[in-house]
C-alpha cells in the first residue's frame, strides 16, 4: 500500500486531535497526570521495534526469533493497556476528573492509532 499526500494529511490531523485531547484533558482541570498517557503511547512501538530488528529470521527454520517478536508484542501490549488503565486508575483516585479520564483515553487511542496506521502505510517492503 502506498500512502499519498491525503493519507499523510488526514493521519496528522488525527493525530493533533489526539493530542489536542490529552493537553485538553490536563488544560481544563488543572491536572497534568493524563500527559503521561503521551508518554505510553509514543513509547509503546518500541519493544515491537527493537526486538523486530533482534530477531533473525531464518529461511530455513520458521521458529526463529519467534520469542523475541512475542516478548516485543508482550511490551508493546502492556504499554498500550497502561496508557488506557492510568487515566482509568486517576480518576478512580480522584487526581483527575471522570472527564478528564474520558477525553485523555479517547486522545490516547487516537495518538496510538495514528502510530499504527503511519508504520503500516510506510512499511518497506523485504525482498528475498
Amino acid at each position: 500500500m502506498a500512502a499519498g499526500l491525503k493519507t499523510i494529511i488526514a493521519l496528522s490531523f488525527v493525530l493533533a486531535v489526539g493530542f489536542l485531547l490529552v493537553i485538553l484533558s490536563c488544560a481544563l482541570w488543572k491536572a497534568y497526570y493524563p500527559l503521561l498517557v503521551v508518554a505510553t503511547y509514543v513509547l509503546a512501538p518500541v519493544p515491537n521495534w527493537i526486538c523486530s530488528h533482534c530477531a533473525n529470521p531464518d529461511d530455513f527454520v520458521e521458529s526463529s526469533g519467534a520469542a523475541v517478536l512475542d516478548l516485543g508484542r508482550f511490551c508493546t501490549g502492556f504499554l498500550v493497556m497502561m496508557g488506557l488503565a492510568l487515566p482509568v486508575v486517576l480518576a478512580n483516585s480522584a487526581i483527575i476528573t471522570v472527564p478528564a479520564m474520558i477525553m485523555s483515553v479517547i486522545g490516547g487511542l487516537l495518538i496510538y492509532g495514528t502510530i499504527i496506521s503511519f508504520a503500516m502505510f510506510f512499511q518497506e517492503e523485504q525482498d528475498f
